[in-house]
């Protein structure tokens, strides 16, 4: 039996983008249903407290984890989303058919406490925010904005670094070509002078052994 407070926050989900706020006793599971179109992409953020008796307020425990559960009704209850997390986080699914989707709550490591609403009303130990994005219309565009700019910037600082890179390599080569040629034609510019100087050096070597020659001959003569 849903209690008019359940029916209410029910209400609420059923707007594709609404931040609620419910109170869950201890450790017990809490559950909502939602009817969605095929492909309706699902994000959600939540945040849990914990009453303390001392400040007399509901206050963040660090100890305490959220167990997320996300099941399709209309198919035998299969479950789409079993996510276990700290107090606060955020969970994402996409309906892969239309129908009728259960997600429940449990909070994790907290005893089974009571808090007190300002009316002095009891309500549960833990206090539950949770904001619903529903649909491509709703809150998820604007709220993953910025994360989109932040990754198309990245891409962009990317490319223009690819671009430096291919610039710096093509610069690279020009210079590696340059350097290539002016080796080569120092290589040929060695050649060619070693090469004259064993040509002077075989005309001298032939002028000495003829001048030698002759010499030799003109003392045995005498």
């Amino acid at each position: 039996m849903w209690s008019p407070f359940s029916l209410l926050s029910l209400a609420a989900l059923l707007i594709p983008s609404q931040a609620l706020y419910f109170y869950i006793d201890g450790s017990t599971q809490k559950c909502f249903f939602e009817e969605l179109p095929k492909d309706t992409l699902v994000v959600g953020t939540f945040s849990a407290t914990q009453w303390n008796d001392q400040s007399r307020a509901y206050g963040t425990n660090p100890d305490m984890g959220i167990f997320i559960t996300v099941d399709e009704v209309f198919d035998n209850d299969h479950r789409v989303v079993s996510q276990r997390g700290s107090h606060t986080g955020k969970f994402t699914f996409s309906a892969a058919d239309s129908g009728l989707h259960r997600l429940c709550f449990t909070p994790t490591n907290v005893p089974a406490t009571t808090g007190l609403l300002f009316s002095g009303s009891s309500a549960g130990g833990i206090k539950f925010d949770l904001d619903l994005a529903i649909g491509e219309t709703s809150a998820i565009e604007s709220s993953d904005k910025d994360k989109l700019g932040e990754v198309v910037q990245k891409v962009r600082d990317l490319n223009a670094r690819l671009l430096d890179i291919r610039r710096e390599q093509i610069f690279q080569r020009e210079r590696e070509a340059e350097f290539r040629d002016q080796s080569e034609a120092v290589n040929g510019r060695v050649v060619r002078w070693t090469l004259i100087q064993l040509a002077v050096l075989g005309v001298t070597c032939a002028w000495q052994l003829s001048y030698l020659r002759a010499f030799f001959i003109k003392q045995k003569v005498v």
